[in-house]
């Protein structure tokens, strides 16, 4: 078996997964370098007062029966009656005891012009006419003339929308809310961000799968490989949230003689040419960074795997690599994240029983307030709310860190988020007890700047011969969680099998054996989590609208 030490950057999925791996398949001893104090990387869970934030709120479901089974290793499967993942079910009482995962069932909906629009969609009488003739009408005909007479030339992601729902529907309910995410006009992302996202699924898609659910029960198993992600009904959270599959990993990790190094700001990647015509041609032969304290250390090793941001990664690189590179590097750009949690004692807005709202998240499409997303953390797991008949919410912001919104102080950040909330009707600024502020830099890569030149950074990283990008800023790749974890599992299995080339790693995601829909690369992609991420569910506006609120708005704060 391989032997030898992997310095790590980064203790988030990828990260930890390649921890685990090595561990698993060789005996490479791995090193993990985090810059922060926790674990888990975007995945991580924050706590404060006793409650817990899913920070971008993540699913756990993939179509990969590897990384299922890789999650239920690390934490066993409640024991969940007739629902099991395939053939057993669990025998864990969530109760009981904390290492448990949960089966949640999936719900997302649209809050737009003061209404919910339920997701999956709902094909009835009533949503065309809440709709309104003549919107439906234009809706329909523009969605066939893109379906079956004209299709655009896929430059950028508005094409990409326009192709699969038509010039109305992507006005209506994809323009507005992915421009609020990203801060650009959709015409300036490249269409592949919605190759990676969304894969295979168009109107069409959603259509079909409503006619399947009809006709075919899904009750039972979580699999669910012939659906969409974006359609999936149930998945697997981790009882104390996402952060609690990571800090297991991580246990693991430690048990088995690894070593992870919090406060670890990495500043210096040290390389030397192999020599040759080969410009990029090189190993690392250590990393350098500040722990806390300003004391510097060195770190050596045979193997390097980074999961930190492209940019900052050139940036760190020494000797620095040709010009060409960094400015590459210096033209990526990234969308920055804030949620604020909210601990209310009720919603103004309630389902249509007089129970509380069971959404997941639910999408603000209002074009009158900043916010982008609402999570409601009871409806993950009930074990996130530290007081029994509270509401724990999590309200989120996409931006940049120049933004001036990125620069308030945190009570005037959670003042913004309330009124805003209370602007669109959903509560009441004096129902909210309490409030906490999270700011996450760099946690979109995005689809624009100089990604169109990214070629240029692959090719001479991958000439590095012992190091191996992965995960998502390690990629500068739009990839969910379970996509990040193939990309380290696939890197070493290279290192264990002695296979030279990285192209099977860049291809996570992109090859149809990792696609949500078994189509070629070109036909588009898709996320599943959970994820934060921003696109609003696709087919969104054949929808039903189930709940509207009152004509006479909050007064503003």
């Amino acid at each position: 078996m391989k032997q030898g030490i992997a310095i790590i950057i980064g203790a988030g999925p990828a990260g930890l997964t390649a921890a685990v791996e090595l561990q698993r398949q060789t005996q490479i001893k791995p090193i993990v370098l985090e810059a922060s104090h926790e674990i888990g990387g975007i995945s991580r869970t924050v706590r404060y007062k006793g409650n817990r934030m899913d920070i971008g709120g993540h699913r756990l479901f993939s179509k990969s029966d590897r990384v299922m089974q890789w999650w239920l290793d690390m934490i066993p499967i409640e024991n969940a009656g007739t629902v099991s993942t395939d053939d057993s079910a669990g025998t864990h009482d969530p109760h009981k005891e904390d290492l448990v995962m949960l089966v949640r069932e999936r719900r997302s909906r649209i809050y737009f012009l003061r209404r919910f629009f339920h997701y999956p969609i709902r094909l009835s009488m009533d949503t065309l006419r809440k709709m309104g003739v003549v919107r439906a009408v234009l809706a329909g005909l523009s969605y066939l003339n893109s379906a079956l007479v004209v299709q655009r030339e896929e430059k950028s992601l508005e094409d990409f929308f326009i192709n699969r729902f038509g010039m109305q529907l992507y006005r209506i309910f994809f323009k507005d809310y992915t421009e609020k995410v990203w801060g650009v006009p959709c015409s300036e992302i490249s269409a592949e961000w919605g190759a990676q996202r969304i894969k295979g699924l168009s109107l069409a898609k959603v259509c079909s799968h409503f006619v399947r659910k009809v006709f075919h029960s899904q009750e039972g198993g979580i699999a669910q490989r012939e659906t969409e992600t974006s359609l999936i009904e149930k998945f697997l959270y981790p009882k104390l949230g996402p952060g609690q599959l990571w800090e297991q990993a991580a246990e693991r990790v430690l048990q088995n003689g690894g070593e992870i190094h919090l406060g670890v700001s990495v500043d210096r990647v040290n390389w030397e040419s192999s020599g040759g015509s080969d410009p990029g041609g090189g190993r690392i032969v250590s990393v350098e960074g500040l722990k806390d304290g300003g004391k510097r250390v060195r770190y050596t090793g045979d193997y390097f795997f980074s999961t930190m941001p492209v940019r900052d990664l050139v940036r760190d690189l020494v000797p620095a690599p040709p010009t060409e590179v960094s400015e590459v590097s210096e033209g990526l750009v990234y969308r920055d994240f804030i949620t604020v949690g909210l601990l209310v004692d009720h919603l103004a807005l309630r389902e249509k029983d007089g129970s509380p709202l069971k959404d997941n998240w639910i999408y603000i499409q209002e074009p009158d307030v900043l916010l982008g997303r609402l999570q409601i953390f009871n409806n993950w797991s009930p074990w996130l709310v530290g007081q029994p008949g509270k509401m724990w919410l999590g309200l989120e912001y996409f931006c940049n860190e120049t933004d001036p919104v990125w620069k308030l102080p945190d009570e005037q950040m959670a003042r913004l988020a309330m009124c805003e909330v209370e602007q669109i009707g959903m509560l009441k600024v004096e129902d909210v007890e309490d409030w906490h502020v999270v700011h996450v830099a760099k946690t979109y890569p995005a689809y624009f700047g100089s990604y169109d030149r990214f070629d240029v950074i692959r090719e001479y990283t991958d000439g590095l011969k012992n190091l191996f990008l992965v995960g998502r800023n390690g990629m500068h790749k739009y990839n969910n969680q379970d996509h990040s974890m193939l990309t380290a599992i696939t890197a070493v299995e290279n290192i264990a099998n002695g296979v030279t080339t990285k192209d099977n790693i860049w291809a996570v995601n992109t090859e149809s054996e990792y696609h949500e829909e078994k189509t070629d690369a070109s036909a588009a992609s898709g996320q599943q989590i959970r994820s934060p991420a921003p696109l609003p569910p696709a087919g969104l506006v054949i929808l039903q609208a189930s709940s509207t609120v009152s004509d006479s708005k909050a007064a503003p704060c």
